[in-house]
C-alpha cells in the first residue's frame, strides 16, 4: 500500500512536470489593496474625529453665537440628505422608514438630542482638550451603568483607567482655573466672567456625560427591540430629529435680524455656513469610517484607535484654536490619553477571557452602532 502511495506520488509529480505551466496571477486591484489597507481607514477616522471637533468649535466660538439647535438641524438635515445620497449610490445600505420602527426609536432621538444640544453648549464654553478630557467621565457613568442594569463587571484594571480620567479633569479644571486667574488678575472683572464661564461650561459638562450616558445605555437596551445597523440609526435619528430641533430653534432661539446678524456676520457667514455643513457630513464620515475600521482591522483594534485618536483632538484645540498651553494643561492631556489606554487594554483583556456559561448578560454583545458610540464618546 505503501509503494502504491509512493507510485502514485511519483505519477502526479511527473505529470505536473509535464503540464503547460499556470498563467501568471492577475495583480491585485488597486482599490481593493487601499479599501483593504487598515492605515487608510484608521486615518480617515481619526480625521472625520478632529473634522467635527474643530468645525463645531469654530461655529460655536463665534462672538455671542446662540442658535445651537438651528446649527443642529442643519447637520441632521445634511446627514439624511448625504445618507440617502449614498444609498442611490449604492455606496450604503439601511432599511426604508416605517412608522412602527420610529415609534419604537423616537424616546432614543429625545435622548440623542439632549446629548447633542449639551454637548454644544459644554463645547462653547470649554476649549476643546478640556471638553475631551472631561467627556472620559462618561465612560465612567456608562460602565457603572452596565453594572446596574446589563450585568457587566468593572475590573481592577479598568477601575485605575477611572482614577487616571477623574485625575486628569481635576488637572484640566485647576489649569483652566489658574490660567483666569493668572490672565486677567484675582480681583478683576474680567476674571470673574471667565471664571464663570468656566463653571458653565463644568455644568453643561456634567449634564453632557449625564445624557450621553443616559442615550447610550438606552440606544443598548431599545435596540434589541429594532434590530438597527449602524446606518439605521443615523438614519432614524436624524430624520427623527429634525422636525423636534427646528421647533426648539423657532420657539426658544431668537430669530430676529439683530441676533441673525450676530450669528452670522457678513465677513464671516460663507464660512460659518460651510462649516454647519462639514460638521454634518463629518458625521457620516464617522459613522462610516468606524465600520470600516472594524472590518478591515478589529474591534480591538478600533477600541485602541479610539483611544488614541482622543489626542490628536486635544491638540487641534492648541493648534486651531487660542487654548492655553501649560504645563498643568499639556499634563492633564497627557495623563487623559494615558487612562484611554488603560480603559481600552482594560476592555481588550476582558472580552478575552472565556465567557461564563449561566451569565449571558455579563458579555452581552452589542450592535456596531452603539460600540462606535461607546469609543466615540472618548474623543
Amino acid at each position: 500500500m505503501a509503494d502504491d502511495k509512493k507510485r502514485d506520488d511519483i505519477a502526479i509529480d511527473m505529470a505536473d512536470l509535464n503540464e503547460p505551466p499556470a498563467p501568471p496571477r492577475q495583480a491585485a486591484n488597486p482599490a481593493v489593496a487601499v479599501a483593504n489597507n487598515p492605515i487608510i481607514p484608521i486615518l480617515s477616522y481619526c480625521g472625520s474625529s478632529i473634522l467635527m471637533t474643530v468645525t463645531n468649535k469654530f461655529v460655536l466660538s463665534g462672538t455671542g453665537f446662540n442658535l445651537n439647535f438651528f446649527l443642529l438641524c442643519v447637520q441632521s438635515v445634511v446627514c439624511v440628505v448625504a445618507i440617502q445620497t449614498c444609498k442611490t449610490m449604492g455606496v450604503i445600505t439601511y432599511r426604508d422608514f416605517n412608522s412602527d420602527e420610529a415609534k419604537k426609536w423616537f424616546p432614543i432621538t429625545i435622548l440623542l438630542i439632549g446629548m447633542i444640544y449639551t454637548s454644544t453648549k459644554a463645547l462653547q464654553f470649554l476649549s476643546i482638550p478640556v471638553y475631551t478630557i472631561f467627556k472620559n467621565l462618561t465612560i465612567i457613568l456608562i460602565a457603572y451603568g452596565e453594572v446596574l442594569w446589563f450585568g457587566g463587571s468593572v475590573t481592577g484594571m479598568a477601575l485605575f483607567s477611572f482614577g487616571l480620567m477623574v485625575l486628569s479633569s481635576v488637572i484640566a479644571a485647576w489649569a483652566d482655573i489658574q490660567h483666569a486667574l493668572q490672565n486677567y488678575g484675582h480681583s478683576n472683572n474680567a476674571a470673574s466672567d471667565k471664571i464663570s464661564t468656566l463653571n458653565s461650561g463644568y455644568i453643561w459638562m456634567l449634564v453632557n456625560c449625564l445624557s450621553s450616558a443616559a442615550y447610550v445605555l438606552g440606544m443598548r437596551k431599545r435596540i434589541k427591540l429594532t434590530n438597527f445597523k449602524d446606518f439605521d440609526t443615523m438614519f432614524y435619528n436624524n430624520l427623527l430629529s429634525i422636525p423636534i430641533l427646528l421647533v426648539c430653534s423657532l420657539v426658544v432661539e431668537n430669530w430676529s435680524s439683530e441676533n441673525v446678524n450676530k450669528n452670522f456676520p457678513a465677513p464671516q457667514r460663507t464660512n460659518l455656513i460651510l462649516a454647519m455643513v462639514f460638521s454634518g457630513l463629518s458625521s457620516v464620515f464617522i459613522s462610516y469610517t468606524s465600520a470600516w475600521c472594524v472590518r478591515v482591522t478589529s474591534s480591538t483594534t478600533y477600541s485602541m484607535v479610539g483611544a488614541l485618536n482622543k489626542l490628536p483632538i486635544a491638540l487641534s484645540g492648541l493648534v486651531f484654536f487660542d487654548a492655553p498651553v501649560t504645563l498643568p494643561s499639556v499634563s492633564a492631556i497627557g495623563v487623559g490619553f494615558v487612562s484611554g489606554i488603560v480603559y481600552a487594554l482594560a476592555k481588550v483583556r476582558q472580552s478575552s477571557k472565556p465567557k461564563m456559561v449561566g451569565l449571558p448578560t455579563t458579555n452581552t454583545p452589542i450592535s456596531a452602532s452603539s460600540q462606535s458610540m461607546r469609543d466615540g464618546l472618548k474623543s
